[in-house]
């Protein structure tokens, strides 16, 4: 049993994402164990070589987070939570609208020359 860090999921937080990674290899490590590695590195910004030793091993972390870019996977889930939230607050899964903001600005080329 490792260390608990202030980055790792709770079992409620794992619940919502774990369906996401049904396809994805059997591994040595579980999946939950390499998505808390990959969290702990982007909350702190340790480099990779500085991944507590309690984590699984660097290379296969960094493995893991490599292929899961590749496949869409850390999108995917962005989405999902995106989706739950807007459930949740009673709203539609898409959003209706979008604003868009702009400002004119002169440049140099358009200034009169004296």
């Amino acid at each position: 049993m490792r260390k608990k860090y202030e980055t790792d999921l709770t079992n409620e937080q794992w619940e919502v994402i774990a369906p996401l990674f049904v396809n994805m290899r059997k591994r040595k490590w579980e999946k939950r164990e390499l998505v808390n590695a990959v969290l702990y590195l982007v909350k702190t910004g340790c480099q990779w070589r500085n991944l507590p030793h309690d984590f699984p091993p660097v290379f296969t972390v960094h493995s893991f987070y490599r292929r899961a870019r590749l496949n869409g996977l850390w999108d995917k889930i962005l989405e999902h939570l995106v989706k739950l939230t807007r459930q949740r607050a009673g709203l539609s899964e898409e959003p209706t609208q979008a604003l868009i903001d702009s400002q004119s600005v002169k440049t140099t080329g358009a200034v009169e020359q004296k």
